[in-house]
């Protein structure tokens, strides 16, 4: 399986395993990364002293390209940076941010850089910043979510059209089926959030993950949309938010309420009252704990079976 995020990556199989906050650490990144994917540390819950032991324990841990996500309005975005450049790190996914800013210094080290984006318009800007890959993610994924609450089925052909760069799909897909249809919408790859997150190597906390492949249809829900839309599983913090923001609660309410750790509390400590629990709408279809290479093996093996059976296939 060879195409230009292969290519771009130096991977296997176009399978990227999402950064995630709270559950991508070096154990699952650098398993990804073994089993022919592409494995992601995410920066986003880390101090930089943290990412760079996590950086340094994936390159023991695998010969194979990993990268690190980055959310770029991170309030020591300089320091992370330069930590990555100067561990050798061969990719960075950005978000939350201008790719502008740090696309080039990046990339004068020698390093890929993908930016998600959640449309057309912002994967444009991207392109004319001159990121090596686009993400276009739906709002059925996990945490922080574009505003324009877009599916993945109506973004990724719509992104296809706009750019000419390689494209990876993200949001709601975790098995080799959602890979092919993305592929089929014109994208070259996956990011895979929420199949990662609920894996022996995923540092999300027992009690969470336990939590997640319980979930039915409709147990998660976009929150927080006066702060940033968040996606998360309906608990007691999430009906205080809901009662915040049906009354009218203003912006610095609402950011009061959420507080410091709060994603903390919730994914890594496994407080499933009080904590903030990120999780993408796939959750409901998911009910095991495999590890990371057992997932990435059985995505491409439903994927060559439903390819193989769809070419014969006419109207």
């Amino acid at each position: 399986m060879k195409n230009r995020i292969t290519e771009v990556f130096n991977i296997k199989y176009p399978i990227i395993s999402g950064g995630m906050v709270w559950c991508s650490g070096w154990r699952l990144a650098s398993a990804v990364s073994n089993a022919g994917g592409l494995g992601l540390i995410g920066a986003g819950s880390m101090y930089p002293e943290v990412l760079r032991e996590h950086i340094q324990k994936c390159k023991a841990a695998t010969n194979n390209t990993f990268g690190v996500n980055v959310p770029l309005l991170y309030p020591n975005i300089e320091e992370i940076i330069n930590i990555i450049i100067e561990e050798g790190v061969k990719v960075v996914f950005t978000s939350a941010g201008n790719p502008k800013t740090w696309t080039k210094k990046l990339q004068d080290s020698g390093i890929k850089v993908a930016h998600v984006v959640s449309s057309s318009k912002f994967a444009v800007k991207c392109q004319e910043a001159g990121v090596d890959v686009v993400v276009a993610e739906g709002f059925e994924a996990g945490g922080h979510n574009g505003r324009e609450e877009t599916t993945t089925l109506i973004l990724i052909p719509q992104v296809r059209k706009s750019i000419d760069i390689p494209l990876i799909a993200a949001g709601g897909i975790a098995t080799g089926n959602g890979m092919l249809a993305a592929l089929a919408l014109g994208a070259e790859g996956v990011q895979i959030g929420t199949r990662f997150a609920l894996t022996q190597e995923s540092s999300a906390a027992a009690e969470f993950k336990n939590l997640c492949v319980n979930l039915n249809e409709g147990d998660t829900l976009l929150s927080l949309k006066k702060v940033g839309p968040t996606r998360m599983i309906k608990n007691e913090f999430y009906k205080q938010v809901q009662e915040a923001e049906d009354r009218g609660a203003s912006a610095e309410e609402i950011k009061a309420l959420l507080g410091r750790g709060r994603s903390k509390k919730g994914i890594f400590e496994g407080d499933l009252v009080e904590g903030e629990l990120e999780i993408g709408q796939i959750a409901s279809l998911i009910k095991d704990l495999p590890l990371a290479e057992d997932v990435v093996k059985s995505i491409i093996t439903e994927f060559n079976a439903s390819a193989k059976a769809l070419s014969g296939i006419s109207f």
